[in-house]
């Protein structure tokens, strides 16, 4: 089988899906079924060295964008070159594990569509108006769909020219998320009985803003969602504004594709509620692995004693726990709701004489130069105080500095620190981390990885740091607690602790969840924090005995949910069943 994997993650791992696609690669599993496996996606800037263009492990065979033509390549590429109007890149690149080491090498095919062939666009766009119901006209000025439609035309062709074709070998081209969909329709409309396609949703891109953008976030929509399917009506009903969003066409119209992918439980209701039809379809879960890496207990001591360090170096004292949550962290992530356990904990720590630190790393303005953060450490202390402006706080950073603030004028046994930065090292975090930092010291170190989203269709780094031995707690929307439920066989984990915020009265009719406000979310919220804060409390580890048998058996959940069980459980048997379609 050849696997066409179209994603925005086609040259780097940026997020979640890059994060996937070499989960799935690097397991033995996937490579004794597929024998070759394309990545594709559009060329973003055409600035750099030829010998860049494909990352930094990559090798370019054939670049239009680069006059790098060798005779064999472009004989196969120029026709759809002049057709098109759109440049090639064709070359390969490896992708790695950086928990399992293990490294494998991918073919990657660029499509420069910054220049469309205007009259065939057009064609193009009628047909997808008119067999899909997506509306191009509305989203032409929204870049970010405009260059995955410019993509699909060329972008099948392209993977013909390089043997792609649904031969003898078949193909399965997977749209990860919105972004493939046109080519997966292209590809539908073509009608090769040997390519199958596979709408792979690593979230429902309709839901999400709806979350985010609502007072009521998951408290109210999935109770709305519960009422509302039961009689009936789809998302588009409830909330008519998810037709300004040029995503949602694009994800209705994956009822089309062959099969579908849904990376967690409520995935998989809620592309029933965006449109009934995907009821009459298969859907099938396919959770994301989990890093499964069994470390020893020196080990364990040493990462946290290089937290505890840094934390000293920040705040003066050396704490009892060491408390985390990285993450991109946005709204969907409900930093918020990190901090309200952590008051209602205040209490219980003092009470014998216990302090922590909590750490939020991620960062919405990007990676910061080593020089910019060695100058705000310098010049007022960041990460614990921040000023707003670039390179500190910025692009949504602010309300979370606020928070951080906030919180520690109020409370002493617990020091809250936003490390808005990516990366966890001496280089990019400043002189007062401690020189032998690493990032793996901040998933071994911690004793607790909080992880409470409002939306959260998976969420893998909930838990990274699960095999070593930390607390983990995601909230229950988390795909990752339905694999995890199934994981354990529906007994208790101590690893795990399951927070809710979807507890409303059964009485509550849909006008009245759609209204919930701020102060009623906080209610709810409040309540499970104060249940959260007691149960984490309790399971701390208090000495070597507890602290072993947490990394134990952490470890051996992390491998019950590592890529290898998802390929060989998830993955395998739904392909399987995508030939047989």
């Amino acid at each position: 089988m050849i696997a066409v994997h179209v994603t925005h993650e086609a040259v780097e791992k940026i997020g979640g899906i890059g994060a996937v696609i070499a989960g799935l690669m690097t397991a033995d599993a996937y490579a004794r079924k597929v024998s070759r496996t394309v990545l594709v996606g559009p060329l973003f800037n055409a600035q750099g060295p030829v010998d860049r263009r494909l990352g930094h492990s990559g090798k370019v065979i054939f670049s239009s964008v680069d006059c790098l033509r060798p005779p064999e390549w472009a004989s196969k590429f120029s026709h759809i070159e002049q057709t098109y109007d759109v440049g090639i890149i064709y070359g390969t690149r490896m992708v790695d594990d950086p928990c399992s080491g293990r490294v494998v090498q991918a073919e990657v095919l660029l499509l420069d569509v910054h220049h469309a062939n205007v009259q065939r666009m057009n064609i193009f766009k009628g047909e997808m108006f008119k067999k899909f119901a997506i509306p191009s006209d509305r989203f032409e000025n929204v870049w970010d769909f405009e260059q995955y439609m410019r993509l699909a035309e060329p972008g099948l062709e392209a993977l013909k020219a390089i043997g792609c074709n649904g031969g003898q070998e078949q193909v399965v081209i997977f749209s990860h998320e919105y972004m493939g969909m046109p080519l997966a329709l292209k590809a539908v409309l073509a009608g090769s009985p040997n390519t199958k396609t596979v709408f792979y949703a690593h979230e429902v891109a309709s839901v999400r803003p709806i979350i985010e953008d609502l007072a009521g976030h998951d408290t109210m929509f999935y109770n709305v969602l519960c009422r509302a399917s039961a009689k009936g009506l789809t998302l588009e009903d409830v909330f008519p504004q998810v037709l300004g969003n040029f995503k949602h066409p694009l994800v209705r119209a994956a009822r089309y594709c062959d099969h579908v992918f849904a990376v967690g439980d409520y995935v998989h209701s809620e592309l029933e509620f965006l449109d009934p039809h995907f009821k009459g379809m298969t859907i099938d879960l396919m959770y994301n692995g989990i890093p499964a890496i069994q470390i020893d207990l020196a080990q364990k001591h040493a990462s946290r004693n290089l937290m505890k360090t840094y934390a000293r170096n920040l705040c003066g004292f050396e704490p009892t726990w060491i408390f985390t949550h990285v993450c991109r962290p946005v709204r969907s992530k409900a930093a918020w709701r990190d901090l309200r356990v952590l008051h209602e904990m205040e209490s219980l720590l003092a009470s014998r004489g216990e302090t922590a630190i909590y750490f939020l790393l991620g960062t919405l303005g990007g990676q910061r130069r080593s020089q910019d953060v060695r100058r705000m450490e310098q010049n007022y202390g960041w990460p614990v105080v921040h000023e707003k402006g670039y390179p500190d706080l910025c692009g949504g950073e602010e309300s979370l500095g606020d928070m951080a603030d906030y919180f520690n004028k109020d409370h002493k046994a617990i020091r809250a620190v936003l490390v808005n930065q990516w990366d966890w090292n001496n280089n990019f975090c400043g002189d007062r981390m401690p020189a032998q930092m690493t990032f793996a010291d901040i998933r071994r170190g911690t004793d607790v990885e909080f992880g409470m989203s409002c939306y959260e269709p998976f969420g893998i780094a909930q838990f990274e740091p699960l095999s070593f031995g930390a607390i983990c707690s995601p909230s229950n929307i988390c795909g990752c607690m339905g694999f995890a439920r199934k994981a354990c066989g529906g007994r208790r984990h101590d690893n795990i602790v399951e927070s809710g915020y979807l507890d409303v009265p059964p009485d509550v009719d849909i006008p009245q969840l759609l209204n919930i406000s701020i102060q009623q979310r906080d209610h709810v919220e409040s309540i499970e924090g104060g249940r959260i804060a007691r149960i984490i409390f309790d399971r701390l580890p208090r000495g070597d005995q507890q602290m072993q048998g947490l990394m134990e058996d952490g470890y051996a959940l992390a491998r019950e949910m590592s890529w290898e069980k998802v390929v060989d459980n998830y993955f395998l048997p739904s392909i399987n069943k995508v030939a047989r379609s």
